[in-house]
């Protein structure tokens, strides 16, 4: 595969012509959905947007509701495993489920889907196949994190293990294939609150739906 990786190693796209991401982005028809916590670079928004696609930024730390910012539509929402309940204050109705916010936009489908959620992923990832949404997602882009089981998830280790091994492999029966992966080994070494030589405790990976269309 062809992808475009970011000047930092990390995040990628993939721009193989035999799927469908490097034609819609040339006829200015695709869909960017990128969502983050904490600091987070923005290259692969910035190429895709200057490439044709239409970039939704999710952060819930901004001030405005919604705002354009050059080529980037910004909100303040992210993106979580579950839905607010009706009588939470509305300070906290500024995350829900893609398939809400996917419902709320109006939008059927993400071309690309980017997400560093820190620690959170693995619940989210687990609602994404559970409801099937992963059928209306092109690529996904993930940064994953090892040095804990991440935010409700429980278990000894062998359990955690089984179940980030088993969200995976529900990836590959999606369809979806891995293209590209990246480990920062400036982060500590530490896989599940141990130190570990040659590991790192977080990696992006990307993956492309390999039955995309995107129509």
């Amino acid at each position: 595969m062809s992808p475009h990786v970011d000047p930092d190693g990390g995040w990628a796209v993939c721009l193989d012509p035999k799927y469908s991401l490097t034609h819609k982005m040339q006829q200015k028809h695709c869909r960017v959905y990128s969502f983050g916590l904490g600091p987070n670079t923005r290259n692969v928004e910035q190429y895709l947007a200057t490439s044709g696609c239409k970039v939704h930024i999710f952060d819930p730390s901004l001030k405005e509701l919604h705002q354009q910012r050059s080529e980037m539509w910004l909100h303040r929402l992210s993106v979580d495993w579950r839905d607010p309940h009706p009588a939470v204050i509305a300070q906290r109705q500024n995350t829900k489920k893609l398939a809400t916010i996917l419902n709320d936009f109006g939008h059927r489908q993400v071309d690309v889907l980017k997400a560093d959620m820190e620690s959170a992923e693995w619940k989210i990832l687990e609602n994404l196949i559970l409801e099937g949404v992963l059928d209306f997602v092109g690529q996904l882009l993930l940064e994953i994190h090892l040095h804990w089981a991440g935010f409700e998830v429980a278990g000894d280790d062998p359990s955690v293990v089984r179940f980030w091994f088993s969200l995976l492999k529900e990836l590959e029966h999606a369809n979806f294939r891995l293209f590209h992966v990246h480990s920062d080994r400036a982060l500590p070494q530490i896989f599940l609150h141990k130190n570990i030589l040659n590991a790192s405790s977080a990696y992006t990976l990307a993956w492309v739906n390999t039955r995309w269309t995107g129509g």
